[in-house]
């Protein structure tokens, strides 16, 4: 590589056509324009990635993202790998089998809310602690009293009552952003490597279109200006 900006690191973002809980999600118009628009711009803001691939198995998707992002490499699915069974980190293996990288970033055309900030954040945080991580997955700070399945108390007295805000906090994995080396991936045949570290992302911005619901929450908020708050 050219350009002593750039790390050897490649967007991966998997789309499939079919959708079981939301119908059409990945191609479906929000707020004017399909929602894989919304990552893939955001994405497209981000100086040091190499480049951005979409996997998929989706005409439309192809179609859609050839015409509107034409720097996108668009890689098919295979067959095998289409099933709703299919473990994550099988497609992204086929992926790094296609498009070989020294690092790859991981993310999905649900989180609309993500910014090029806090991509650039979580790949600074990466690359800063390569000698003690090989990985790096997003989550959501939890400052809530939870329960078991039982009932009983896990992080809280309920005969204290303790403000929330001074709880232990938990955190919730959100899939909003993977970063791995790619002999991380291979060894370990996980995305999470065998040594991944937090990165903490807010709230609003992690939240995952996963519903109908999401799907029209999220819509309101573009709409109305707020995910911009």
């Amino acid at each position: 590589m050219n350009d002593p900006n750039r790390l050897g690191m490649v967007a991966l973002v998997p789309m499939r056509h079919r959708s079981v809980r939301v119908s059409e999600k990945n191609y479906r118009p929000i707020a004017g324009k399909p929602l894989y628009a919304y990552i893939l711009e955001t994405l497209s803001n981000i100086g040091q990635l190499d480049r951005i691939v979409v996997d998929t198995d989706s005409r439309v998707i192809r179609e859609g993202v050839g015409k509107a992002f034409p720097h996108v490499q668009l890689i098919p699915r295979p067959e095998h790998l289409l099933g709703e069974d299919v473990p994550m980190n099988e497609i992204l293996l086929h992926d790094a089998s296609v498009v070989e990288s020294d690092y790859y970033l991981q993310t999905h055309s649900t989180n609309p809310l993500m910014r090029p900030e806090t991509f650039q954040a979580a790949i600074d945080d990466f690359m800063a602690n390569l000698d003690q991580n090989d990985a790096l997955f997003g989550v959501t700070r939890k400052q809530v009293r939870i329960w078991d399945a039982q009932g009983q108390p896990i992080n809280h007295d309920p005969f204290t009552l303790e403000k929330t805000q001074d709880l232990p906090p938990f955190f919730e994995e959100n899939s909003c952003v993977y970063l791995f080396k790619r002999d991380a991936l291979l060894s370990t045949k996980n995305r999470l490597g065998s040594n991944p570290r937090m990165f903490e992302i807010p709230e609003l911005e992690a939240f995952d279109i996963d519903t109908e619901w999401d799907f029209k929450l999220v819509e309101t908020l573009i709409q109305s200006g707020r995910a911009e708050d």
